[in-house]
């Protein structure tokens, strides 16, 4: 009988009792965990950083080629595979929310960063050489404290991580030129945050707008000038995006899936579907499970 496509946690991935994080050299984490080549979800934050190999790995259903120092980053829920050719090695963290969450005051720090935001363009970082001898030891450094804890390890890998997320940053990160920028930044933030919580019950864009104080126009405005899409279509993205990630589980049926995604009928969702994936959910689900079965 076919299973739901699996969700792990770190306690699953972990031989010891740990909750809040995993590290490790990619190889023997690879060997030990044969079943994470096919398609999985993680319940936690995942980064890896490639120093060798080569093949492809998949996040929410887009691929990318694996190159040495590359590092990517994802976020709790997204459905994710490998598909490695030859050996390949690097550094893998598996760390929940409240690992970093506990150790900072301001609240959603990790929302600062653009690769923890479940954009894929923003998520997968071919590093400059330079960044890359800098991030690498850092890598090192996480590993022997993981590996030889002393007073405060985990104060001292926390600290390590940080260090890799804000220098990760400054090479992915545009400077703000002027303030009306900085503003449609943080507007167009708000906005994401706004359809990552109401995408199911809120589709109109005028809805958004009104949550954010401000007009359709201008919300549309905002999302083609920063986005190059109008805000009904990121919207409809995120929609998408999960009717995808559902539609790996093939104990759910289309019906409802329809229903969970706030549908008024199985029809209306499957033209929907189509229309932005130009095949049905059921041809869509059925490519799915052939890819998953070689």
């Amino acid at each position: 009988m076919l299973q739901n496509i699996p969700l792990y946690d770190i306690c699953s991935l972990s031989d010891i009792n740990q909750d809040d994080i995993l590290i490790s050299r990619f190889a023997p984490y690879l060997d030990t965990h044969k079943n994470l080549f096919t398609t999985h979800r993680h319940s936690f934050y995942h980064l890896v950083l490639f120093t060798e190999g080569s093949g492809t790995h998949s996040i929410d259903f887009e691929n990318f080629e694996v190159k040495p120092r590359q590092i990517y980053f994802m976020i709790p829920g997204q459905v994710h595979s490998w598909g490695f050719e030859g050996f390949t090695d690097g550094y893998i963290i598996n760390f929940s929310a409240s690992f970093i969450q506990s150790f900072v005051l301001q609240h959603g720090y990790l929302d600062n960063f653009s690769f923890f935001s479940g954009n894929l363009a923003d998520a997968v970082i071919n590093l400059p050489l330079e960044t890359y001898e800098v991030i690498r030891p850092l890598f090192e450094t996480i590993l022997a404290e993981a590996a030889n804890p002393g007073a405060s390890a985990a104060d001292m890998i926390r600290l390590l991580m940080l260090q890799i997320f804000i220098r990760v940053n400054r090479v992915t990160t545009t400077p703000t030129v002027n303030n009306n920028s900085s503003y449609n930044q943080t507007l167009l933030k708000n906005f994401k945050n706004l359809i990552e919580h109401h995408y199911t019950d809120i589709k109109l864009p005028k809805d958004y707008a009104a949550m954010l104080y401000i007009t359709p126009n201008h919300l549309n405005a905002v999302c083609k000038d920063m986005m190059g899409i109008s805000a009904g279509e990121m919207i409809r993205n995120r929609i998408m995006l999960e009717a995808k990630r559902m539609l790996t589980n093939p104990q759910l049926s289309i019906n409802e899936i329809s229903l969970k995604l706030n549908f008024s009928d199985n029809s209306y969702f499957t033209k929907f579907f189509k229309k932005l994936e130009n095949i049905t959910p059921e041809e869509f689900r059925k490519k799915l499970l052939n890819d998953h079965g070689k």
